[in-house]
């Protein structure tokens, strides 16, 4: 199975050994986001290093071995279909777009997210965590 990841689920599986963390390296399912995720995730250092008590090299192990779960595709790939991604995505919740535009640019099975807003399509299949956690325990 290959899915898109939004930022909300990695920054979970980063805050603390959760749901989240199981299914993000679970080896049933491969990942991939775009590369803005990073940067977001960079930008909330502060509160990342506040909320888990980690230490700054700790937080970048985490880190690391989350994103060696996670390709990070190109913004080439993105901006492909991001035209498309915005017809759906901009009206409910335009920070999405670019990850529909990457659901849609290259093959997968869909997005992980829990964020509502993404289930206001209809385009692209929206897996929960719950269904990841179903999915991962039956395999």
């Amino acid at each position: 199975m290959r899915l898109v990841v939004d930022t909300n689920r990695i920054i979970a599986a980063l805050v603390k050994d959760s749901i989240s963390r199981k299914i993000m390296l679970s080896d049933k399912i491969d990942f991939l986001t775009i590369e803005i995720t990073k940067q977001e995730i960079e930008e909330h250092r502060q509160e990342l290093l506040y909320k888990t008590r980690l230490t700054g090299e700790q937080l970048n192990l985490v880190l690391s071995l989350l994103f060696s779960r996670i390709l990070v595709a190109s913004d080439i790939v993105v901006k492909s279909k991001m035209d498309e991604a915005k017809r759906i995505m901009d009206t409910i919740d335009p920070d999405d777009t670019p990850f529909v535009a990457l659901a849609m640019a290259v093959e997968n099975d869909g997005i992980w997210s829990d964020d509502k807003h993404f289930k206001q399509q209809n385009k692209i299949r929206i897996w929960e965590t719950q269904d990841l956690l179903t999915l991962i325990r039956k395999s």
